[in-house]
């Protein structure tokens, strides 16, 4: 995504295609592999879906050659190949992630761009999504959102030291209950406190205080 087709040796990868059955190839084993070691869960981080709903970002995409709106079916495409051989009884994830390095971030914008596509189209079992402040837009889209699937709603923020409260917890979730069913979401922290060793601009405190509520 970041580097659009001059990203890969044309040499070694003369048909695009090709190079997308590879890496589907890698994950397919290592997923095998966990699998055979035990693992029932899986979870996959997805940047660049996350990265799509923002108006720069598509904009860059287009400057690179690539068409932002059929970038997401060919991601899409990609994670199928890479999971299709999942067993039935390993739970598959996906975690849309808009930056999250010492409190910073990279992108921003409601899903809507990515929306369809994304719970349609992309076999997984549910969805982290990022939702703790404006950035991440309204819950509209959640309306895409098919029977079966679950969203895990990131409502507590792991950036922002500031504590959200119970009741600010429940109309948020009441709102996104006006666009799909109450029985498929989940509730979750976003992200992580400490995606790197640089850890975010909030107290350990505060971080234990956030898991409690």
């Amino acid at each position: 995504f970041r580097g659009g087709r001059n990203a890969i040796s044309k040499e070694a990868y003369p048909d695009l295609e090709a190079f997308y059955a590879d890496v589907a190839a890698a994950y397919r084993e290592e997923i095998a592999s966990l699998y055979a070691a035990g693992c029932r869960y899986v979870q996959l981080d997805d940047t660049n879906l996350a990265y799509l709903c923002d108006d720069k970002m598509r904009e860059g995409a287009r400057s690179r050659g690539d068409d932002p709106n059929e970038l997401p079916r060919r991601y899409a495409a990609l994670i199928n190949a890479a999971i299709g051989d999942r067993p039935a009884d390993m739970t598959v994830c996906v975690h849309l992630c808009r930056g999250n390095f010492k409190s910073a971030w990279a992108a921003e914008g409601g899903y809507e761009p990515v929306a369809r596509i994304l719970f349609n189209e992309l076999d997984v079992d549910a969805y982290f999504l990022e939702y703790d402040d404006a950035r991440s837009g309204d819950f509209a889209p959640l309306r895409h959102v098919p029977k079966g699937k679950i969203v895990v709603l990131g409502l507590v923020s792991t950036k922002l030291d500031r504590m959200e409260t119970k009741d600010e917890l429940k109309r948020r979730i009441d709102e996104a209950a006006k666009a799909m069913p109450l029985d498929q979401m989940c509730l979750s922290p976003q992200c992580g406190f400490s995606s790197t060793v640089h850890g975010n601009e909030i107290a350990v405190a505060t971080q234990a205080a956030k898991i409690r509520l």
